[in-house]
């Protein structure tokens, strides 16, 4: 049985920059309970983040403004915010042998996000 997720609350961070970052974004405001918020709107110090994490990973937030995961497992937390069956997709990921295949693939996704739907110059990572 699936743990009832639903009422988990918090933020998701994303590069608003990016047009795919956005794209994504503005699919989680209209599916996912939490809040979604550009990382360029926060204080990043308050939340012990750097632009490099912002830029290369997004972020969640817990109910207190805490920072507690990124990547896939942010994009996990805000999956288990949603109606099913993306709900039971978010909390799948979080199974171990899931939670690695999510982590390859986002790595992926955030590598080549200049490349897919909705990007723009701006979703290069830089690799300095």
């Amino acid at each position: 049985m699936i743990p009832p997720l639903a009422r988990l609350s918090g933020t998701v961070l994303y590069d608003a920059d990016c047009g795919f970052c956005t794209t994504c974004a503005h699919w989680l405001e209209r599916h996912a309970s939490c809040s979604v918020a550009p990382w360029q709107s926060q204080d990043l110090d308050a939340l012990h983040l750097t632009e490099h994490d912002v830029t290369t990973a997004a972020w969640w937030l817990d109910g207190s403004g805490r920072a507690t995961a990124s990547g896939a497992q942010a994009i996990a937390a805000a999956l288990r915010t949603c109606a099913a069956p993306y709900r039971v997709a978010g909390w799948l990921m979080t199974l171990p042998v899931i939670r690695l295949v999510a982590a390859v693939v986002y790595g992926w996704v955030a590598r080549n996000r200049y490349r897919l739907p909705g990007a723009t110059d701006a979703c290069r990572i830089d690799r300095h």
